[in-house]
C-alpha cells in the first residue's frame, strides 16, 4: 500500500469512528495524528464518555498489531505491565519473566488511569514511554519495545511529582466530556434498544502504518513559514505566560507533518497549526488562549467562531441560572433573548464556513462551534420551550 493509499484509509477510518462516535471528530482525527506522529495522546474527561471504547475500537482497526490494555492503580507492581515472573521456570531455579502479552511486546497500548501509576512502576513506565525500553527484573540488557504510541485515559489531572513526570511525555491532551446535544443524547438512549446494521469497518495494515510512522510523515516538508509561524506562537504565549518546554515544541513539528499527512499534503500548511491546541496548555483553563493565539495565526474565520462560541457560552449560562422557571418565563427569554442571538449566530457560522471553504482553510473549529450552537439551541428548545428531544434534530 502506497503512502497516500495508507493516508486515505485512515481517513476512512477516522470518518467511520466519527459517525459512531456522537460529538467526536476531533478527538478521533487527533488521536489518528499523534499515532502517525509516534506519540502519545492524554484523553481527559470524566467517566463515561467513552474514553476506553473509542481507544479500543481505533486501536483494533490496524491488522497485524499487538494490543496491550490495563487499568492501573497505586498497587499495580511493573511485573504486571511489563512481564510476570515465570513460575515454572523459578520452580527450576531460573528467574524467568513472560513479556508475550505484556505492554514490552506491545505496538499500540492503551492504558486507563495513568496517573495512578505506583511508584514501583514508575520509572519502568517512563522508559516505556520515553525511549521504548524495559529494563528486566533480573538486569541484563534492555528489551527494545515495538510501541508506536500508548493512547491514555484519566478523570483528572495529575497529583505530585510522580504522576506529573508521566503528564509531561504525553505530547497531545485532550479533553472529552459528555453529548451537549439532546438530538444526539436521544440518538444515544436509541441505540441501546435498536439493533443497528453492522458498520463499515475498514482496517490499515500494521507495515503500512509503520511505513507512515517511520517513513512518510518525516518526509513530509516543513516550510519556513511555518517555522516563523510556530516561533510567533511560541512569543505570543510567553507573552501570556504560557510555556512549554522546548522539547515539547520540537516533538511538535512531527505532529504538523502526521497532519499534514493524513490530510493528503506533501507540506505542512497553516492549517496543521491547529492541532498545537491540544499540544500547549498544563490546565484545561489555558487551553481557550492556546487556542486563540493558535487560530489566530490559522484562520482568522475560525477566531471570530470562537468569539461566537462565547455568546453560546453565555446563553448556555442563562438556561442553566433560569433552571425551575415557569415556562412562561422561560419562553419569553427564548422571544426576547436567546432566539435572535442562536440564529444569527447561526447565519454567520455558515457564511464564516462558506467563506473558508472557498478560500480553502480549514472549518474544522467553525464546524465545532456550529455543532456547539446546534447542542445550545436544542437546549433551549427541549428544556425551554418543552419540545420533545427525539424531535429536535429535525428542527436544526
Amino acid at each position: 500500500m502506497g503512502a497516500q493509499d495508507t493516508a486515505g484509509t485512515l481517513r476512512a477510518i477516522s470518518a467511520e469512528l466519527s459517525d459512531r462516535f456522537y460529538e467526536r471528530d476531533d478527538v478521533v482525527r487527533t488521536l489518528v495524528v499523534t499515532l502517525l506522529a509516534g506519540q502519545h495522546s492524554l484523553l481527559l474527561g470524566p467517566p463515561g464518555t467513552a474514553k476506553s471504547e473509542l481507544a479500543r475500537e481505533l486501536t483494533g482497526r490496524i491488522e497485524g498489531a499487538s494490543y496491550w490494555e490495563i487499568l492501573l492503580s497505586k498497587f499495580t507492581a511493573p511485573t504486571r505491565m511489563f512481564g510476570p515472573i515465570d513460575v515454572a521456570a523459578l520452580a527450576r531455579g531460573e528467574y524467568r519473566q513472560v513479556y508475550e502479552g505484556r505492554a514490552t511486546t506491545a505496538h499500540i497500548a492503551f492504558i486507563d488511569e495513568i496517573f495512578k501509576c505506583s511508584t514501583a512502576a514508575l520509572n519502568e513506565t517512563l522508559g516505556f514511554l520515553n525511549e521504548r525500553i524495559y529494563h528486566p527484573e533480573n538486569g541484563g540488557e534492555p528489551i527494545r519495545c515495538p510501541l508506536i504510541g500508548a493512547i491514555t485515559a484519566s478523570n483528572e489531572l495529575p497529583e505530585g511529582e510522580d504522576s506529573a513526570a508521566i503528564y509531561d511525555r504525553l505530547l497531545v491532551r485532550i479533553e472529552v466530556g459528555y453529548l451537549a446535544d439532546p438530538s444526539n443524547f436521544a440518538a444515544l438512549v436509541r441505540s441501546a434498544v435498536s439493533r443497528p446494521a453492522a458498520p463499515v469497518r475498514t482496517t490499515v495494515a500494521l507495515a503500512a502504518l509503520r511505513r507512515a510512522v517511520t517513513e512518510a510523515v518525516p518526509g513530509i516538508a516543513v516550510p519556513d513559514e511555518i517555522v516563523d509561524a510556530v516561533c510567533t506562537l511560541r512569543a505570543a504565549l510567553r507573552r501570556k505566560e504560557l510555556i512549554a518546554s522546548d522539547r515539547r515544541w520540537r516533538q511538535a513539528v512531527r505532529l504538523l507533518q502526521a497532519a499534514a499527512y493524513l490530510a493528503g499534503r506533501p507540506v505542512v500548511t497553516a492549517t496543521d497549526l491547529s492541532v498545537l491546541t491540544h499540544v500547549l496548555w498544563d490546565s484545561p483553563a489555558e487551553r481557550p488562549t492556546v487556542e486563540r493565539e493558535v487560530l489566530h495565526l490559522v484562520n482568522p474565520d475560525a477566531k471570530e467562531a470562537l468569539d461566537l462560541a462565547d455568546t453560546l457560552d453565555e446563553l448556555e449560562a442563562q438556561l442553566d441560572a433560569m433552571a425551575g422557571q415557569s415556562r412562561e418565563a422561560l419562553s419569553e427569554w427564548v422571544i426576547k433573548n436567546a432566539h435572535h442571538k442562536l440564529a444569527t449566530a447561526g447565519k454567520r457560522l455558515e457564511r464564516l464556513r462558506a467563506e473558508a471553504a472557498a478560500a480553502g482553510r480549514s472549518t474544522a473549529t467553525i464546524d465545532r462551534v456550529t455543532g456547539r450552537q446546534r447542542a445550545v439551541r436544542a437546549r433551549v428548545l427541549t428544556e425551554a420551550l418543552g419540545v420533545d428531544a427525539s424531535m429536535v434534530g429535525a428542527q436544526l
